[in-house]
């Protein structure tokens, strides 16, 4: 009776052993997946913190715009209003481009129209008796005027400051970005007039922010590769031709 004993004491010691195992692996699965669990959110958030955005931007599109009703409308958030806008756009390139109506010729027929509206119903209003049409005085305000006026000249100064700082001859690379932006706009304003140009910068101001926002992710990958790419070409051209061009820091330093 006692060997009986004895030799099932090891099989009960086995089967503990076994229950035990399995307890403690289960709790190191857990735990593992736990911290796999931690893992993968710091994972997604550090590849998300080094996602590639057109224009190393950091904000939604929408308050890239401003956010507020100029943003509405070129993002299509009230789609009344920017199908309006758009829809004015159009008829105004129709009016002046396709049936070559003039601005001066528009507003005086549009004039003529009101003023001759207006004096009739305010004359036959005599006649029957009845009280004449309420015409509104209209003011101007000041204050929109001189923020579009300082607007105007903060920008008007920053870009001479910054031709003036092309013109030194210190950056070259902003000085060829200037002078092929200045070619191509040449080129554009000799297949078109001023106001041709003006609508479809309209058009495409309308049109190309709403479907970035929609496939911002695949348009800034596919911004990102071309990106790469010019910096590699960019690279090969400094090396070849652009470190071999003197600059005008190193001209003063030889002449002192």
């Amino acid at each position: 009776m006692a060997e009986r004993v004895e030799n099932s004491d090891p099989k009960g010691e086995s089967l503990l052993d076994k229950i035990a195992e399995k307890i403690h692996g289960s709790d190191d699965s857990s735990s593992s997946s736990d911290s796999d669990s931690e893992k993968k959110p710091a994972s997604q958030s550090s590849v998300k913190a080094k996602i590639y955005r057109l224009f190393g931007r950091d904000k939604p599109v929408h308050k890239v715009f401003g956010g507020g009703k100029p943003a509405d409308i070129f993002l299509w958030r009230n789609k009344k209003i920017s199908a309006a806008v758009l829809g004015g756009a159009t008829a105004a390139w129709v009016l002046f481009e396709l049936l070559d109506y003039h601005l001066l010729t528009l507003v005086c027929h549009i004039l003529i129209l009101a003023l001759a509206v207006l004096f009739l119903w305010s004359s036959v209003t005599t006649f029957i008796h009845k009280r004449p049409p309420h015409i509104p005085e209209v003011h101007l305000p000041e204050d929109p005027f001189l923020q579009v006026a300082s607007a105007l000249r903060i920008e008007i100064n920053h870009a001479l400051s910054l031709l003036r700082e092309i013109a030194s001859g210190r950056d070259l690379k902003k000085f060829l970005m200037v002078v092929a932006g200045l070619w191509v706009l040449s080129i554009v304003g000799s297949l078109c007039n001023f106001l041709t140009l003006f609508y479809i910068l309209f058009v495409l101001l309308l049109t190309i922010p709403v479907l970035y926002e929609k496939y911002d992710d695949k348009i800034d990958a596919f911004a990102e590769k071309a990106m790469t790419q010019i910096k590699k070409q960019y690279a090969v051209f400094d090396a070849k031709v652009l470190s071999k061009i003197p600059r005008g820091p190193l001209k003063d330093k030889k002449r002192a």
